[in-house]
């Protein structure tokens, strides 16, 4: 792995497999890789628990590159817990969509789009089935749009 094409920390996990393969301690490995041991022996046995992936692969001879993806795959973080996203991305697409349009066209008595509206008007659409005006100003927030003013409608036009 080079470290010019990987994340970094791909590059160093893959530097401690190596110094564990070749039989330096984990007290060892975690001084020289500035890392800390438990660290070190996470990775280890992760790598020792992924060992016969590895050598099924070895044995059906897969290309370089399969074998890479493999590797990658062993050495990279693993899914954190938490919630799924609620929302697709052609759902807040379509959301900042309706941001971007006249309130007119909606038939909403408003002068411009605050979450709560947007929220209601994507419901209304059938776009989600609920969604709070929170969300709403978030993915607004993030598509670096403003809902107070009428500075929506200008950046949308344009």
């Amino acid at each position: 792995m080079r470290g010019t094409t990987n994340p970094y920390r791909l590059v160093r996990r893959a530097k401690l497999i190596l110094a564990a393969a070749s039989g330096e301690s984990n007290s060892s490995i975690s001084r020289r890789l500035e890392l800390d041991r438990v660290q070190v022996r996470q990775w280890r046995s992760r790598w020792f628990e992924e060992r016969e992936k590895l050598s099924a692969a070895e044995e059906q001879q897969v290309t370089e590159k399969a074998l890479m993806v493999l590797i990658k795959g062993i050495l990279s973080d693993r899914p954190r817990p938490g919630t799924t996203k609620s929302f697709t991305v052609e759902q807040v697409v379509q959301i900042v969509e309706i941001a971007c349009e006249e309130c007119e066209k909606s038939d909403r008595p408003v002068s411009h789009w605050t979450p709560s509206e947007l929220a209601d008007e994507a419901i209304k659409r059938g776009i989600v089935e609920k969604i709070s005006p929170r969300s709403v100003g978030r993915f607004l927030k993030g598509s670096d749009i403003t809902t107070t003013s009428r500075s929506l409608l200008v950046k949308c036009q344009n």
